[in-house]
């Protein structure tokens, strides 16, 4: 029996326990039989490593006009694979307000976000967006939807939200389309230059014209 060891975020603190893998048995039949259970040992082995055992070195932060609290319990209704990690308020002696958020930590899609309550001193620009890959229709509705809520919408894919923030909601079927020039690709940009949100089907007939 193998088994991996993973992290369990629970509240503040960080837990560990056990996964198991998968059971190799005791005969196979053929020494290319275990040969080929135990490559596949070592791929779910390596995969549930990468997944729990990951550390991301590098962390946007985003600085917040005293709102930032808001803007992440947004964030983390809008992304499905979503979740708040850590809280951290200020106490007696501040820098903030007792008991308002001066700094916190959360998940979108695996990637990590740190938040800070800065005051109005910077705001953001759309120099700086963060690039969402949307496999289907629906995931680009979804999001565009929500994130362009209260906001502003762009060209191209591109969007403000109701805090300033850009992102840009783009499907993996216009990287696809775009490959290899000539003159599918160059119709198909046309087509999205003239587009606020994506529409993946409007590209592809334009790619088949």
């Amino acid at each position: 029996m193998l088994f991996l060891k993973q992290d369990k975020l629970q509240g503040d603190s960080r837990n560990k326990s056990w996964v198991k893998i998968c059971r190799i048995p005791a005969k196979t039949g053929t020494f290319y039989g275990e040969i080929r259970i135990a490559v596949k040992v070592l791929r779910e082995s390596l995969f549930l490593y990468n997944k729990y055992n990951h550390m991301q070195t590098i962390t946007p932060f985003l600085w917040f006009d005293n709102n930032a609290e808001e803007a992440m319990n947004f964030y983390t209704s809008v992304f499905e694979d979503a979740q708040i990690l850590n809280v951290i308020r200020s106490g007696d002696n501040g820098p903030g307000p007792k008991n308002t958020v001066m700094t916190a930590t959360f998940l979108l899609n695996g990637q990590k976000f740190m938040v800070l309550n800065g005051g109005p001193v910077f705001s953001f620009t759309p120099a700086v967006s963060f690039f969402i890959s949307c496999e289907t229709q629906d995931e680009v509705d979804h999001l565009w939807t929500q994130l362009s809520a209260g906001g502003e919408e762009g060209r191209c894919g591109w969007l403000k939200d109701r805090f300033g923030l850009s992102w840009q909601v783009i499907p993996t079927a216009l990287g696809a389309l775009l490959q290899g020039g000539g003159e599918r690709s160059g119709r198909v940009m046309a087509a999205m230059m003239q587009m606020t949100k994506i529409d993946i089907a409007a590209l592809e007939r334009a790619y088949e014209q």
